[in-house]
């Protein structure tokens, strides 16, 4: 069974080179679940933190499920637990104290398992990309285009 991307973060790609990608699952309350597997989420702008040797995922947007059956208590765009082992979280940590680096989350899917559907975030360590390097990649991008449409021209 194919992995099903249930949201892509395309803009990480520009902003940022990304050095390294890690996996992991997302806490989700019940009707989180279900509006995920809806295509209801964005993490455009949501980014990954560590506090107390735990990893959150931060300002991604869930939205309702039915918005007729909203609690008071609904939350779209509340902190988020990631699902990391120790050693993951000890190594992500001494990477962070690094000047210029941060967790971008870059998509979330679903990994198909032995009987469950488990929803997974993958995200990387970016560092920022200047404005001179986001030139060179509309540059490359342009040219790459221009080339494809030769290619198909002939």
């Amino acid at each position: 069974m194919p992995i099903k991307i249930l949201a892509e973060n395309k803009k990480a790609f520009f902003n940022y080179q990304i050095l390294e990608t890690f996996e992991a699952g997302i806490v989700l309350k019940g009707h989180e679940v279900k509006a995920a597997l809806n295509g209801k989420i964005n993490i455009t702008g949501a980014y990954v933190t560590i506090t107390k040797n735990e990893v959150f995922l931060i300002n991604a947007t869930i939205g309702p499920y039915q918005s007729a059956n909203l609690t008071t208590s609904f939350e779209p765009t509340r902190s988020r637990k990631l699902l990391l082992n120790r050693k993951e979280i000890n190594y992500l940590t001494q990477l962070l104290s690094q000047k210029g680096l941060t967790l971008i989350p870059l998509k979330v899917y679903i990994k198909p398992a032995s009987k469950k559907n488990l929803i997974k975030l993958e995200f990387g360590l970016a560092k920022g990309k200047r404005l001179f390097d986001k030139r060179e990649t509309i540059k490359k991008r342009d040219i790459e285009k221009k080339i494809r449409q030769v290619k198909l021209s002939e």
